[in-house]
Order: C-alpha cells, then sequence, then structure tokens
C-alpha cells in the first residue's frame, strides 16, 4: 500500500470525517473507497464508449431482424400502443 497526501478544502474535509464517522470506518478508507468508485465508474464509460465505436447499423439491423415480431407481454408495451 503506498501514502499520499491530498490537499482538500476545509468544507469537504468536513463531510468526509462526518461521513466516515456516520459509515464507521476512517477518512482514509472513506477516500480510498470514493476513489475506487470513481475509477470503476470511469473504466465503465471508457468500455462503453470503446464498445459504441466498434457498433454497426447494419450489424444492429441483422440482429434485430432475429428477434419474433410478437405482442408485448401485459405491462412491457410501449407508451401510445
Amino acid at each position: 500500500m503506498s501514502a499520499m497526501s491530498i490537499r482538500l478544502p476545509e468544507s469537504l474535509h468536513r463531510h468526509a470525517r462526518a461521513y466516515a464517522e456516520k459509515e464507521g470506518v476512517s477518512v482514509n478508507q472513506l477516500i480510498a473507497t470514493a476513489l475506487a468508485e470513481k475509477l470503476a465508474a470511469l473504466g465503465a464509460q471508457d468500455y462503453l464508449e470503446s464498445r459504441a465505436k466498434r457498433a454497426s447499423k447494419a450489424s444492429f439491423a441483422r440482429a434485430l431482424a432475429q428477434v419474433p415480431d410478437v405482442a408485448p407481454e401485459p405491462g412491457d408495451e410501449q407508451p401510445g400502443d
């Protein structure tokens, strides 16, 4: 594990201390968890963007053509149907 020194505005530090206490964890653990969550969200966004770049309307149309043309189950209707 490595150590990092960060500068936080006093108001942010105060809120971090309050939420850490409420959650029963240290401020370090709260910040590590928050950073992990943010990095996971950014990684998911990067992954989805890279997948979207590989998409094609023709492939989508082929996949959609394989879906049976049946009425939706009750409760799954599109608004206005």
